[in-house]
């Protein structure tokens, strides 16, 4: 096992240890937390996004489809047979749908990391490199 030698910066920051104030544990703690959250709604966006191309996909391969046909089209558990223009007018719905969830969700991403940037400011602030917050 071989060891590193420290530089005079890092032995120096060894040498003080930062005591970690309440205020300072609640901003760490908010911070994971909205790292958390983050995580979840990005991973939501790219479900919606997934959801959002194929609805697309199916509308493009129903325009081939003769009008007067019927389509299946599921509704809860079960598919029901409706018209292409029909089905086309709820695809589209489902899309628009999908628009404004999608842009509700990047809302909030941003605003979380607004939120986390300046968290990020305060504790590399107070703590500089003995605290690592890059996610």
């Amino acid at each position: 096992m071989q060891r590193r030698m420290l530089t005079k910066e890092e032995e120096a920051a060894a040498g003080e240890e930062m005591q970690v104030r309440k205020e300072d544990q609640e901003k760490i703690n908010k911070f994971s937390t909205l790292h958390q959250k983050e995580t979840r709604l990005e991973d939501e966006l790219k479900a919606k996004q997934k959801e959002k191309e194929d609805l697309e996909e199916i509308s493009m391969e129903l325009e081939l489809v003769d009008e007067e046909e019927k389509v299946p089209y599921k509704i809860g558990d079960c598919f029901v047979s409706l018209p292409q223009p029909e089905v086309l007018e709820m695809l589209s719905a489902a899309t628009d749908s999908i628009d404004d969830e999608v842009s509700a969700l990047k809302d909030r991403l941003d605003g979380i990391h607004e939120e986390m940037e300046g968290l990020k400011k305060i504790l590399y602030g107070r703590f500089g490199r003995s605290i690592n917050l890059e996610t």
